[in-house]
């Protein structure tokens, strides 16, 4: 098996991917994925090498990351959004071989060739480069190279995540995890795609909703799926127009921004058949415009990438606005106490998950692997919810801590080690505050060195120095001290 087949079946005619007025046919996608497979195997790469993949919502994505899985290789991909810095650690981290991106990633190309981390023999760029260090794909020459059988368990994908708690690892997501959670989506009677499905892709496809459930969805289906690379809202409703799209996805905040888009019609999304959101609790104020705007339904969905990820939903039900539905087929989810228990009916607990979706663990973190996946093989959310008597889950409370702006998973920690870094700062907090645009916006609190009169601005120029711009801090205020309790633990709820 490999996970790259999953286009093989579909007509050579057929839509796979557009972008614009640009669109490649499933024939095409394979010959392009093809070329790309010669050209990684003349590299010399071994079976399970990583190679990372920096690019947007585009086809040469989409022809990288299944050349890579095809090959036998595991594909890390990764946030062109991200500073130089965060995204150095990350290839560190998993020991990438190769990294390849396009234009959009020009800039990081040129970094990486000119100062390479350790372990980093290629970098390599989608389109034509004449800078030195970075080789063209087009440029290495061999012929089209066939897809290499693998066992379900070895690696395709790793992908970063903050887990169940503290700061980013790579989950290890396996073939036999991302193809099994494609099957599982569509044997789900309340997301039956076809073929004939036009399925939009405003899903980043280096975070695992936008790789798996709308791609991989998509491509093992033989639907459409089109890419949208910046997300615009007015654009956007014009799209759905424009390719009468019938299934869409994405976070809370994207439906809201949609439904506030002043010259959409009320007909503009007559088209759409399956409306879906995820990544974030769906406010009912949400669904009710909406519904009120474009006459659908918007219905949850739950999942996390140690899922591959998609574990719950509430389409094709009548459950509740505020319910992530049932589970998926062949997905197992048990509510327990703290002691391990399972909880009655109506009372909360942590969301347990159990499936062959169920990642492998984290890349060289045993101990949090081990914490994350019980010998039992149960994956730990860290999510509390309650289900009621007709089966309907709800979530009520999430992992600890964790910030989530425009559907992507801040933790805390992650910033203010950052922060604590810049030699003024003694110590700080970082917590979530209510957002109009982005659901939830990171705020900091920050301590100064004795002695040390702390400027705001130059704390902020370091924080977007080093981190991606949804973990920017939009507000950050100097206190002289931090609220703690027994043993000094930083008691973030008592700040703001």
């Amino acid at each position: 098996m490999n996970l790259a087949s999953i286009i093989d079946a579909h007509p050579e005619e057929r839509v796979a991917l557009s972008v614009g007025e640009q669109s490649v046919s499933y024939g095409e996608l394979r010959d392009r994925t093809a070329t790309v497979r010669g050209a990684l195997r003349s590299l010399g790469l071994n079976r399970g090498d990583r190679v990372a993949v920096i690019a947007s919502n585009e086809i040469g994505f989409v022809a990288c990351y299944l050349a890579v899985v095809g090959c036998g290789l595991a594909a890390v991909p990764l946030n062109p959004q991200y500073s130089l810095s965060e995204l150095r650690a990350q290839l560190e981290t998993v020991g990438a071989a190769a990294v390849v991106g396009s234009e959009v990633a020009s800039t990081i190309l040129a970094e990486l060739a000119a100062s390479p981390p350790a372990g980093l023999a290629h970098v390599l760029s989608m389109g034509a480069t004449d800078t030195p260090g970075v080789q063209a794909l087009t440029d290495l020459e061999a012929g089209p190279a066939d897809i290499v059988e693998v066992e379900p368990d070895e690696p395709a994908v790793l992908m970063f995540t903050s887990g169940t708690a503290g700061a980013p690892k790579a989950a290890i997501l396996t073939h036999g995890n991302l193809e099994v959670n494609v099957r599982q989506v569509l044997q789900h009677p309340g997301l039956a795609f076809d073929g004939d499905d036009v399925v939009l892709g405003v899903l980043p496809l280096y975070h695992i909703m936008g790789l798996n459930s709308a791609l991989g969805v998509s491509l093992a289906r033989g639907a459409e799926l089109c890419l949208v690379r910046d997300f615009d809202p007015a654009a956007v409703v014009a799209l759905v127009e424009h390719k009468k799209i019938t299934v869409m996805s994405g976070p809370p905040t994207m439906w809201s921004a949609l439904a506030s888009v002043p010259n959409a019609g009320t007909d503009s999304f007559a088209t759409v058949r399956i409306a879906l959101s995820g990544a974030a609790p769906l406010p009912v104020a949400v669904c009710d415009a909406v519904r009120k705007r474009f006459g659908i339904r918007l219905v949850q969905g739950y999942g996390l990438t140690e899922a591959s990820p998609a574990v719950t939903t509430a389409a094709g039900s009548d459950a509740p606005v505020s319910s992530i539905g049932i589970a998926m087929p062949g997905i197992e989810l048990r509510i327990v106490n703290a002691a391990g228990a399972d909880v009655l009916v109506g009372d909360e607990g942590e969301l347990l998950v159990r499936g062959p979706n169920v990642f492998a663990g984290y890349w060289n973190e045993p101990a949090a692997s081990a914490r994350a996946v019980s010998p039992e093989g149960w994956l730990h959310t860290g999510d509390i919810a309650v289900v009621d008597d007709e089966g309907f889950i709800y979530l009520v409370d999430r992992a600890k801590d964790l910030i989530i702006v425009s559907g992507f998973n801040v933790y805390p920690a992650e910033v203010e080690t950052v922060l604590n870094r810049h030699p003024d700062v003694a110590s700080s907090a970082v917590v979530g505050t209510s957002d109009a645009q982005t659901g939830e916006a990171v705020e900091a609190y920050i301590v100064a060195v004795p002695g040390v009169e702390l400027d705001t601005d130059v704390v902020r120029a370091w924080a977007t120095e080093h981190l991606a711009r949804y973990k920017w801090p939009k507000k950050i205020t100097v206190v002289s001290e931090l609220p703690r309790g027994l043993g000094g633990k930083l008691l973030r709820r008592a700040l703001g």
